[in-house]
């Protein structure tokens, strides 16, 4: 069809009042579906009422809406305790504000954690990595050196330490290489051991006296708390005690290796022999000392120069074993190629402390103790050294005796000292390996 021309303005009006969308048809009632009736909101919009009548109906709408508002405030009989909670009831947008809050609070936790899990699990794979190329960071965990505990003493002034009775000097086992040295004098010799010179202490070492040479573990200096308190017990039962820093521990001045360890035990032993005239001299080694005595022992029995009988306290088979045995370790026992990661690195810096070697080429009496509650060197070790120089050639005309400690002592790794039992079983033990020396 052709448009005629523009249409009138009211025209138009009216017609687009008639295309204007208007709100949602109500639902019908069922009566109203059945007699084909349309519902409320398309009639009012079909039957369009006069202005006084929308505003009539406005106004009564507004008042039916206040009073059923006035009507929900009032609690009834079933709506007793719930006017408070609705009174309460924040905005929409503000309740769904604070859900949010403890949702962004909940996964920001969850984010820092995952992220310090895959730090830690990054960590964990790349350690056996660095010290695989890095094989001097497991020697410096070998030895410990750089852990000075007590810190806070003067390795200079052993009386600060209670050994009123106790020289210190400085060796010099080879060029560019100082150890620290302490001598303790038995209990006969305290009183008159006050106030003087080292050459006194160096004359006392003649006096007929037994001489125990002491080798500390790892870590620590020679003035760490266990090792005071056995040099006391040893001093009070009779015996001078010589012990000293390894190069590289507490003052004395070098770069540690198990060469060098058993150098400078082999350096001090002489020294001793050289003042000791004929009085015997036993070496007592503790833990990772305990590979230096057997060193040291093994060297002097092939120059045909053995001590008086060797003390092994805490010892273990060799230094790959007490590796795998550490309590360092655990977190990687099971971590697939442990041997080549960790133990290879420790044989490649030339770290072996074979212990379980040396017995069979030791020809001297030999004393173990070993705690069964021992943590850090476990007794099945010590144990099974024992059983090893037992059945070795090298032990057929010496006493060798293993001597256990309790668990219920509580003795661990470095309180056998506290034994009321071991002034006993040393002077029968190296009473006896004095006779069989002389003999």
């Amino acid at each position: 069809m052709v448009s005629a021309g523009p249409q009138p303005l009211r025209a138009r009006r009216r017609r687009r009042r008639r295309l204007r969308p208007g709100p949602a048809a109500a639902p019908r009632s069922h009566w109203a579906r059945r007699a084909g009736l349309p519902s409320n909101s398309l009639r009012r919009r079909r039957c369009r009422p006069r202005p006084g009548m929308r505003k009539r109906n406005e106004s009564v709408t507004v008042e039916h809406e206040r009073a059923a508002a006035a009507a929900a405030a009032v609690p009834g009989p079933l709506d007793k305790g719930c006017s408070l909670r609705r009174s309460l009831r924040l905005p929409a947008s503000a309740a769904a504000e604070g859900m949010k809050r403890p949702l962004g609070r909940r996964y920001g936790l969850w984010f820092r954690l995952r992220k310090l899990l895959l730090w830690l699990l990054g960590m964990y794979i790349a350690i056996p990595f660095l010290v695989k190329l890095c094989p001097a960071i497991q020697a410096k965990l070998v030895f410990l050196n750089f852990v000075r505990v007590p810190y806070f003493i003067d390795l200079k002034r052993p009386q600060d330490q209670g050994l009123n009775h106790t020289c210190n000097y400085y060796l010099q086992p080879e060029e560019d290489v100082t150890i620290g040295v302490w001598h303790t004098v038995p209990a006969a010799l305290w009183k008159n051991a006050r106030g003087k010179d080292q050459l006194w202490f160096e004359e006392a070492l003649g006096s007929s006296h037994p001489v125990i040479l002491y080798l500390h573990g790892n870590a620590g200096t020679r003035g760490g708390d266990h090792r005071v308190e056995l040099y006391k017990v040893l001093s009070s039962l009779g015996y001078h005690v010589v012990t000293f820093d390894y190069r590289g521990w507490g003052d004395s001045i070098g770069s540690p290796s198990e060469r060098g360890m058993t150098y400078d035990a082999l350096h001090v032993f002489d020294w001793i022999k050289a003042r000791s005239g004929d009085n015997p001299v036993y070496i007592w080694g503790h833990s990772l000392g305990t590979g230096v005595a057997t060193n040291l022992v093994r060297r002097l029995c092939e120059r045909e120069t053995p001590p008086d009988a060797l003390i092994l306290e805490s010892p273990f088979t060799n230094i790959r074993e007490e590796a795998r045995s550490h309590p360092f370790s655990v977190i990687y026992r099971y971590f697939p190629g442990f041997d080549w990661f960790f133990l290879d690195p420790i044989t490649t810096s030339g770290i072996k402390f074979a212990n379980d070697e040396n017995v069979k080429y030791i020809s001297c009496s030999l004393l173990i103790l070993h705690a069964e509650d021992d943590p850090v060197v476990p007794f099945h070790l010590g144990k099974k050294l024992y059983n090893i120089a037992a059945t070795s050639r090298s032990f057929r005309d010496y006493k060798v005796q293993f001597v256990p400690f309790h668990t219920d002592l509580g003795y661990r790794h470095k309180y056998i000292y506290r034994s009321p039992e071991l002034p006993r079983i040393l002077r029968e033990f190296l009473g006896k390996s004095e006779h069989e020396h002389h003999h």
